[in-house]
């Protein structure tokens, strides 16, 4: 992605500057025709809102890219609309999306991590780097990322798709769980796998990865082979789970994940 990262709060101002306003965790974008499109400053500045936080945190082909955070909206033009970012995601391009994931990636961890863990004292930001540093003990916090792993596991022809009991419209994906502490990428996926669907896997391959900023996680997928075992789900988390052919899917996950990509993958391929 031909995104430029930019750790300058100050650049100059412009009135094409793209704005990722966010109000109570959403987005507000503009609905142009058929389009959906992040608002230029100057659009938003007609708008009158109040801002509350405002600050540069990128570049791309679009323009610079700031943050905005606003409060107490009252009324928005009919062409304009809140939408969450999942929503996002269905309807714009993946590089949009993913921008729109790092600004309410860094937004969250600029909200949450205002003082200091280690004493308590305000933090303020780094100037040579994406961080903050407390003003009393010096303590330097970087942006939280939590490292998940997802995998698609194969059986010949059949990929093995489960239904998470937060899933809606009855949907069914791959398996996915965090990495815990200590713990190396090929033991999470066996774990995950063993501890949810109760069977064992081999020929554990990489396929990529996808920032996924609800809020914070960096989802690592990988491709893997049944090796034995009967499905047995953990009833907690997993709440079904089975093996499916590419002519007989169920319900699947929308097109932005990494989990459908995968699953993608395997229609493809098989």
């Amino acid at each position: 992605m031909n995104f430029k990262s930019i750790l300058n709060e100050h650049e100059e101002v412009l009135q094409e500057d793209v704005c990722f306003v966010f109000y109570e965790g959403q987005l507000i974008v503009k609905f142009n025709a058929n389009e959906i499109n992040i608002p230029r400053r100057r659009e938003i500045e007609e708008l009158g809102l109040t801002i509350n936080k405002e600050y540069c945190f990128g570049e791309f082909n679009i323009g610079k890219c700031y943050i905005v955070e606003c409060e107490d909206i009252k009324r928005l033009p009919m062409n304009f609309q809140i939408i969450s970012l999942y929503q996002l995601g269905q309807i714009v391009d993946e590089e949009i999306f993913l921008i729109a994931g790092r600004a309410n990636h860094l937004l969250n961890w600029d909200n949450s991590h205002k003082y200091c863990s280690r004493c308590g004292s305000p933090n303020i930001n780094k100037e040579d780097e994406r961080a903050k540093v407390c003003t009393k003990c010096g303590t330097v916090t970087y942006p939280v990322i939590c490292p998940a792993i997802i995998v698609a596991i194969t059986r010949g022809d059949e990929i093995l798709l489960a239904h998470n009991k937060n899933f809606e419209d009855n949907m069914y994906s791959i398996i996915a769980g965090f990495v815990d502490a200590g713990e190396d990428l090929e033991s999470t996926v066996k774990r995950e796998v063993l501890e949810e669907v109760g069977i064992k896997i081999k020929n554990i391959k990489y396929y990529g990865n996808q920032t996924w900023a609800f809020p914070n996680s960096l989802m690592i997928g990988f491709f893997a082979e049944y090796e034995s075992g009967e499905i047995k789900v953990d009833g907690k988390e997993i709440l079904d789970a089975a093996w499916f052919k590419k002519d007989n899917l169920p319900n699947l996950p929308k097109k932005m994940s990494i989990a459908r990509k995968m699953i993608n993958n395997f229609i493809e391929n098989k």
